[in-house]
């Protein structure tokens, strides 16, 4: 049997590469078809000194102090396929495979790794250096979906702030990163880091020549030194996804708005609005972060799959913030099936509100494209007021319960 796609698309443009002066994220997280992302709100929060944090498989010690965070995660997981914090960093991650080879032991998850970026670090740079030292300490490994056969791979990462952005990417403990300050940037599930390595795993050069992967002459190439020599077929259809995902912001350079990167999100024809037999894109997030430190940051998440039909709504860090139990899923406590020995032998029923209104309204005999307009027609209202505060017409705060009032409008519109 083929191995089934497993994809993921993220985008940043920095200026002159957006229309205005901000930073503008993307990123789609393709997943297996019936797992059900939910997003959720962790205030800031200290911590004692010594105590420890249960991350989806390992504890580990916790941070003094962690920031506020806001995430879009599998259900199933502790950390986030995708998010951003109150300092106004976003981090999105992607599967990758390398000459390295994958340990299957339970380590932390890559999408523990953004959770743990985003908590603990106030800026891209800030989360990245977590990001590497935890690897460097404790290794990345373990399940990646919910089920009973092994499945498990390296990661890349998209570290976005207000004024730059990172590519991470790893090879089981060893990592390279490049610095990105103006235009636009793409990944997709391979490496994409050749000789532009502004920082990297301090062994790195030492354990390719050791390996045989490189003579220790001339240019230092990550991708060209880690990338596997008989990549999974997965690995190879991503090129096709990478290649018109660049081509799509090359488009717009100059032009990129939170607008344009939905639209480029929803892209059927490149597949990065994936839609295969058994994967989807089961989330989407798009952020502008201004580079006005003045104006906040907006967060546009979708909490239910296939962004070509689904609504992009705003969420806003705002000190009455609050969780919206709508895009939240069920917690089934010591008897979930990840928490279990062995894991995975039963299912739960995952689905939250939103989801399930989403699924049963996308399904129904009357769903088609007066129902699509009304959402899209909801999603421009909220970009429209959103576009009018970053303007300064009206106050920030005004908005604050914005996501919860376009979650709460959805779910009406669909009965």
């Amino acid at each position: 049997m083929a191995e089934p796609p497993r994809s993921c698309d993220c985008f940043v443009s920095l200026p002159p590469g957006s229309k205005e002066d901000h930073v503008i994220f993307g990123k789609n997280s393709d997943r297996p078809r019936d797992e059900v992302q939910e997003v959720v709100y962790y205030p800031s929060s200290s911590h004692a000194p010594g105590s420890t944090v249960q991350c989806t498989y390992i504890s580990i010690p916790q941070a003094e102090h962690t920031h506020a965070v806001v995430l879009s995660r599998p259900a199933w997981l502790w950390g986030a396929e995708m998010g951003a914090n109150e300092h106004g960093v976003c981090v999105g991650n992607e599967a990758v495979w390398t000459k390295e080879p994958v340990d299957p032991a339970e380590a932390l998850l890559g999408m523990d790794l953004v959770r743990l970026g985003l908590e603990r670090g106030d800026s891209a740079w800030a989360a990245l250096k977590v990001i590497t030292g935890l690897l460097e300490q404790h290794g990345q490994g373990g399940a990646c979906r919910e089920a009973p056969e092994p499945f498990s791979y390296h990661n890349t990462f998209l570290l976005v702030d207000r004024q730059e952005a990172w590519v991470l990417e790893t090879a089981g403990k060893l990592w390279a990163a490049q610095k990105v300050t103006e235009g636009v940037k793409n990944i997709s599930n391979q490496l994409t880091i050749g000789t532009e390595i502004c920082a990297e795993h301090a062994e790195l050069r030492a354990v390719a020549q050791a390996q045989g992967w490189w003579s220790g002459e001339g240019d230092f190439s990550f991708s060209a030194v880690f990338s596997p020599d008989n990549p999974p077929a997965r690995m190879e259809m991503a090129k096709k996804r990478y290649m018109g995902g660049t081509a799509l912001l090359q488009q717009h350079n100059g032009s990129v708005t939170a607008e344009v990167m939905m639209s480029i999100l929803r892209d059927k024809a490149s597949g990065i609005c994936m839609d295969s037999e058994g994967f989807c894109t089961t989330g989407s997030m798009v952020s502008i972060l201004p580079r006005n430190p003045d104006m906040p940051c907006v967060h546009f998440f979708t909490a239910t799959p296939d962004p070509s039909r689904s609504v992009f709504k705003p969420f806003i860090f705002s000190e009455s913030m609050r969780s919206v139990s709508m895009v939240m899923s069920p917690q089934y406590g010591s008897d979930d099936p990840v928490r279990t020995q062995p894991r995975f032998q039963h299912q739960v029923d995952r689905k939250h509100e939103l989801y399930k209104a989403h699924q049963t309204a996308l399904t129904s005999p009357d769903a088609g494209v007066s129902l699509q307009e009304t959402m899209r027609y909801l999603e421009s209202q909220c970009l429209e007021e959103i576009e009018a505060m970053l303007r300064g017409e009206i106050e920030g705060q005004e908005l604050g319960d914005l996501f919860f009032d376009c979650v709460d409008a959805e779910i009406k519109f669909y009965q």
